[in-house]
C-alpha cells in the first residue's frame, strides 16, 4: 500500500509557459527513477488522485447539472493508463460521485491489479460491456491505452475510441471527454495516429502525467487531445526534456527596449525581396506586417515588370525594382515571397547569399534550393560559417527539401524540422498546426498558438514579413522565430475569439493585432 500523499495534487495548464516536453524515451527513464525511490505503486495512485482532482472540480463547478445528478462514466484499457482509470473512480466514488467502470479486458501489470484492488474495495461498479448510449453520463473518461502504444486501436477499444469522439464533436453542455495522459491512439512523440491506423479518441480535456508530451501540441495531437493541463506527480522531469513549447520567457529578453533616446535606424531596415510580374501581393502582404511588427524602415525589392510605385495604404513602404535598392545595406532580408521560379530569381537569390546579412527564405526560394543543390549548399554554408538562415516551408515545401513527400514530413513533424535545421545549419520553421521551430545546434520547440484561421492564402508570406522585422530589430535568428510565430498565432487566436475567425480571416487583418499584442504584451509603458 502506498503512502498517504498530504499535498493536493498541483495541475499546470500550459498557457504562456516554455514547459518542457518529454519524449516517448525520456519518460520511462524519469518514470522508472522516480518509481525506484517510492513505494510502490505511488505514481499511478498519484496520477489517479490528480485526475480526480481535475475532475471534481469542474463537476462542484458545474452549475448546469447538480453534484448528485452527475454520472461518470469510465472506460480502463489492460496496461496502466487502465489503473490509472480505476484509481481516478475510486476517488470519485469516496467523493460521492456516481461511477461506472467498463473493463473489456481485465488489467495485467502489477500495479493495474493493485489499482483493480483498490477500486473493488471501494465498491466502484465494474461492467465488461459498455453501455448502449452514453446520454446518461456527464463525463465520458479515456483510459484505454496511454504513451508507447504503436500498433492501431481494434475491436472494442477502436469502436468506443470512435462512440467518443462522437460526444466530442456534439460540444456537450455539460461535462466532456477526459483522456488520461494521452487520448488513446495517439502516439504521444509526433501528434499522429499510433500504427497509421485510423481510430483514435478526440477528447475535450487531457490530463497527462509527469510532464507534457510533444505529440498533444502538434499534428493531429492539437484536435485530439483538447484543452491540456500537466499533472507532474511529483516527478522533476524538466532536465531530460530535449523538447520545449513556446512562450514569450523565451524571446521577450531579445526584444528591443523603446526607448525615447531611439529613432527609425534604432529599429533596423528590412528588405522584403520577391514579387516577379503579376505577383507583387504577396511580397507587399509581407512588408506591410513588417510595418506593424516595428522594423524602423520597410523596403520592397520587386523582381517582375509593372509593379506600383508605392502602396496606396501603407506608403510608408518604400518600393523599388530590386536592381535599385542596395541590399548590402539592409539589417535583414525577407525572400521568396511571390518570387517565382526563372532563372532572375535563382540569380537574385544567388547574389543575395552572398550578403553578410540576416535572411529569412520563405515560398519560392526554398523551392529553387530545392532543385538547385548549389544554392542549398550555399545556404548551409552561411550558417555554418556563423550567419544562419531562417527557413520558413511548409509540410510540401519542406518534403521537396528532404526529397521526400509531405504525408513523410506529417508523420514526424520534429524529426523533419529537425533535419532541416541540421542539413542547411540554420533555423527552421516547419508551419502547420503545432508549428515546430528547430535549430542547428538542436534546440526543438513547438508553438502552442494558432488555429484554423490561418488556414488561408497569404499567412504565410505575412510570417515572414514578422520575422524579417524581428531579424531587422536584431534578435537572433532563434528568437526572432520563436517571437514571430508565437505572435502570428497569438493574433489569429485572438481575432477569432472576438469573432472575426477562424472561417473568413484574412491575412492581412493578422498584421494590426501583432502590433496590438506587442505593445500590450511586451511595451506597456509606451500606453501610459
Amino acid at each position: 500500500m502506498t503512502h498517504a500523499d498530504l499535498t493536493p495534487p498541483t495541475l499546470i495548464r500550459p498557457e504562456n509557459r516554455a514547459l518542457s516536453l518529454l519524449t516517448l524515451t525520456d519518460l520511462r527513464i524519469a518514470e522508472a527513477q522516480a518509481a525506484a525511490a517510492l513505494p510502490a505503486h505511488t505514481l499511478m495512485d498519484r496520477a489517479g488522485k490528480a485526475a480526480a482532482s481535475f475532475l471534481a472540480e469542474r463537476i462542484t463547478r458545474d452549475t448546469s447539472t447538480e453534484k448528485a445528478r452527475q454520472r461518470v462514466w469510465l472506460i480502463a484499457g489492460p496496461g496502466n493508463n487502465g489503473g490509472d482509470a480505476l484509481i481516478l473512480a475510486a476517488e470519485l466514488h469516496k467523493a460521492g460521485i456516481a461511477v461506472e467502470l467498463c473493463m473489456p479486458v481485465p488489467v495485467k501489470p502489477d500495479d493495474a491489479r493493485w489499482a483493480l484492488d483498490t477500486a473493488r474495495a471501494c465498491g466502484v461498479a465494474i461492467q465488461e460491456a459498455p453501455p448502449a448510449s452514453f446520454d446518461g453520463y456527464t463525463w465520458l473518461v479515456d483510459g484505454m491505452f496511454g504513451i508507447g502504444l504503436t500498433r492501431p486501436l481494434e475491436g472494442v477499444f477502436a469502436d468506443l475510441a470512435r462512440r467518443l469522439s462522437q460526444r466530442t464533436v456534439a460540444r456537450p453542455r455539460s461535462g466532456g471527454v477526459l483522456a488520461l495522459d494521452v487520448p488513446s491512439g495517439l502516439d504521444s512523440d509526433t501528434g499522429t495516429i499510433a500504427g497509421n491506423g485510423d481510430a483514435a479518441v478526440r477528447a475535450t480535456h487531457t490530463v497527462t502525467f509527469i510532464a507534457a508530451k510533444p505529440g498533444l501540441f502538434t499534428a493531429q495531437g492539437r484536435d485530439l487531445a483538447g484543452a491540456v493541463t500537466v499533472a507532474p506527480i511529483g516527478v522533476d522531469s524538466a532536465a531530460r526534456a530535449s523538447v520545449r513549447l513556446n512562450a514569450p520567457e523565451l524571446f521577450a529578453g531579445f526584444l528591443p527596449p523603446r526607448d525615447f533616446a531611439t529613432n527609425k535606424g534604432t529599429f533596423g531596415s528590412l528588405a522584403v525581396v520577391g514579387g516577379d510580374t503579376g505577383m507583387c501581393g504577396a511580397p507587399i502582404l509581407a512588408a506591410r506586417a513588417a510595418l506593424f511588427s516595428g522594423a524602423g524602415k520597410v523596403h520592397v525589392a520587386l523582381l517582375g515588370a509593372g509593379a506600383p510605385p508605392y502602396d496606396p495604404p501603407h506608403p510608408e513602404l518604400m518600393l523599388h525594382p530590386v536592381d535599385d535598392l542596395p541590399l548590402d545595406r539592409m539589417d535583414a532580408l525577407a525572400v521568396g515571397c511571390g518570387m517565382g521560379h526563372g532563372e532572375r530569381a535563382a540569380g537574385v537569390l544567388r547574389d543575395v547569399l552572398q550578403l553578410d546579412v540576416p535572411k529569412l527564405f520563405d515560398a519560392d526560394a526554398l523551392n529553387l534550393m530545392s532543385k538547385d543543390a548549389a544554392l542549398a549548399a550555399a545556404v548551409t554554408a552561411r550558417g555554418a560559417a556563423g550567419d544562419p538562415c531562417v527557413l520558413t516551408p511548409h509540410p510540401l515545401e519542406a518534403a521537396r527539401l528532404l526529397g521526400t513527400d509531405a504525408a513523410g514530413v506529417q508523420r514526424d513533424r520534429l524529426n523533419a524540422a529537425r533535419s532541416l535545421a541540421a542539413r542547411f545549419a540554420g533555423v527552421v520553421v516547419l508551419k502547420g498546426t503545432g508549428t515546430v521551430i528547430a535549430a542547428a545546434d538542436g534546440r526543438l520547440t513547438i508553438n502552442p498558438t494558432g488555429n484554423a484561421a490561418l488556414a488561408t492564402g497569404g499567412t504565410g508570406d505575412v510570417l515572414g514579413g514578422i520575422i524579417g522585422a524581428l531579424l531587422a530589430q536584431r534578435l537572433p535568428a532563434y528568437e526572432a522565430a520563436l517571437a514571430g510565430v508565437y505572435l502570428h498565432g497569438l493574433a489569429a487566436d485572438t481575432l477569432s475569439a472576438q469573432g472575426d475567425g477562424p472561417a473568413g480571416l484574412t491575412a492581412g487583418e493578422l498584421a494590426p493585432m501583432v502590433r496590438t499584442l506587442l505593445n500590450r504584451m511586451f511595451y506597456p509603458s509606451a500606453q501610459t
